[in-house]
């Protein structure tokens, strides 16, 4: 191994690829290379290119390696996280047969609600799958496939996740991970593979699915020469199985058997999302029952409706985001692109209880506050599933990590701060994803677990920053909780 063995993990995100360059000795960031891509679609559709995605990774490895200093015959091993549930249909070439469908594609939700009925409702999918399909999930897509889109199902010759498709480019095999596999419809938490039962049912042959590696840090395989000489790398160095972006997040933050486990964390992103490992295997209707990428279990909770939606309130009221004020009697659900939890496709922006006297400023704060109830009270939701009670002191008190974008943004933290009542850590690094694909890369290269891996990583990027919890606000909690609860029961 060269004396400064350097791993990279790219996040490949619904809009970007990010290639972070990685001591493995230290865990020091020694660059990131950035390249974007595409999402085109209209009244619903979220589409991109797969080869788009390849390209972007192409040049944010280029970047990070010309950045970094370092000489290629440093680096010892690649791995990807990407962004979950899109579909991504091949040909007998390799190529893709159609754009992709992302996660946030809601044009199947049609579809999802038909396969619930199917199997026999909600608690049946939990159950198997430790999921309900809703419109994000890949199972729901390639339903809507099938029946909008036949001739691209029927030329289908492979299927696959983001992640898949681009470690498919790197090593040359096909193969995927137990964390990203949970979250395609198909794949049973309770058995560990492929449901037949729930392929037939949604009919999809197993034979066009990737092999399921033990681990996101399992060698897949080695990189490549073709891909060796697209990326400047050396042939032949680890490239890992890789995983979904929600389950690389958790590694990069020491979540995971050999770290972590029943600690909470919210993301604050394009869309928020809630999860914790923990040992216990969730079952319940309204989660995400993922597998993590290690061994253990990610019960998680994304809301459609997040950052983006926020600042989308804020363009409309011609102001920054940061002159935000408390709502007062504002109620703003934020729901500009339908939701996913709770579970309203269909559902557009709600504003109730404006006055003469309420400001633009009040508004805006009104949606934070809605989109922060919305992801809190999934929370609790995500706690219960790690066997613990929401409304224990103890688990109350137990402290809420605050990561992605919005973890920079000051009216974010503060409207967390103070609508959970809870203390907050603040990680230094905003490239999480990308940091816990770098310790599934080293994990591939030299068989250290990732999770305990990059807890001692943490040290060398910076200082967690810690706030004391604020009173709750009690009052906004419960007149934001009515207007979701009046929303869903419509």
């Amino acid at each position: 191994m060269p004396s400064q063995a350097v791993v990279i993990g790219v996040d490949s995100s619904t809009q970007s690829a990010k290639a972070a360059f990685i001591e493995v000795a230290t865990g020091r960031i020694l660059a990131v290379g950035r390249a974007a891509h595409e999402v085109s679609g209209a009244e619903g559709a979220r589409e991109s290119d797969p080869e788009a995605w390849w390209q972007a990774l192409r040049e944010a490895v280029a970047l990070g390696l010309k950045e970094s200093g370092v000489p290629a015959s440093s680096v010892t091993g690649i791995a990807v996280a990407g962004q979950q549930h899109g579909l991504v249909v091949l040909d007998g070439s390799g190529r893709p047969v159609r754009p992709a469908m992302l996660w946030n594609d809601t044009r199947s939700a049609p579809q999802a609600a038909a396969l619930t009925g199917e199997l026999g409702g909600p608690g049946a999918w939990a159950a198997r799958t430790g999921s309900v399909p809703v419109a994000s999930l890949t199972a729901s897509k390639w339903r809507w496939l099938r029946e909008h889109e036949p001739r691209a199902a029927e030329a289908a010759a492979a299927v696959r996740l983001p992640h898949d498709f681009l470690t498919e480019r790197l090593a040359g095999v096909a193969v995927t991970d137990p964390g990203d596999a949970s979250g395609t419809g198909w794949y049973s938490t309770g058995t560990g593979a492929y449901d037949p039962g729930l392929l037939e049912l949604i009919g999809l042959d197993a034979g066009l699915l990737p092999a399921v590696a033990p681990t996101g840090s399992t060698r897949a395989g080695s990189l490549t020469a073709a891909a060796a000489d697209a990326l400047g790398l050396p042939a032949g160095i680890a490239v890992a199985a890789g995983t979904g972006d929600n389950m690389a997040a958790a590694a990069g933050l020491g979540l995971g058997g050999g770290g972590l486990l029943d600690h909470p964390v919210l993301s604050l992103g394009t869309s928020g999302t809630v999860f914790a490992a923990t040992r216990a295997r969730p079952v319940s209707p309204a989660l995400s029952g993922f597998a993590a990428t290690d061994g253990t279990y990610l019960p998680l909770a994304c809301t459609l409706n997040c950052t983006l939606a926020v600042d989308r309130i804020a363009a409309l009221l011609g102001l920054s985001r940061d002159t935000a004020e408390a709502g007062g009697e504002v109620v703003l659900l934020p729901y500009l692109d339908g939701e996913r939890t709770p579970d309203l496709p269909d559902a557009s922006g709600f504003l109730t209880g404006l006055r003469h006297t309420t400001s633009r400023q009040q508004i805006l704060g009104a949606a934070y506050e809605g989109a922060v109830v919305t992801v809190l009270r999934a929370l609790d939701e995500v706690l219960r599933a790690c066997g613990l009670d929401p409304t224990d002191p103890e688990v109350a008190a137990r402290p809420l990590r605050l990561v992605g974008g919005g973890a920079r943004g000051h009216h974010w933290v503060e409207t967390v701060r103070r609508l959970s009542g809870r203390p907050l850590l603040i990680p230094p690094t905003g490239e999480l994803v990308a940091v816990g694909a770098g310790a599934l890369a080293a994990g591939a290269s030299t068989g250290d677990d990732p999770v305990e891996l990059a807890r001692t990583w943490q040290g060398a990027v910076g200082r967690t920053v810690e706030l004391p919890p604020v009173e709750r606000d009690a009052a906004t909690w419960s007149r934001v909780s009515e207007a979701i609860d009046r929303t869903v029961s419509r």
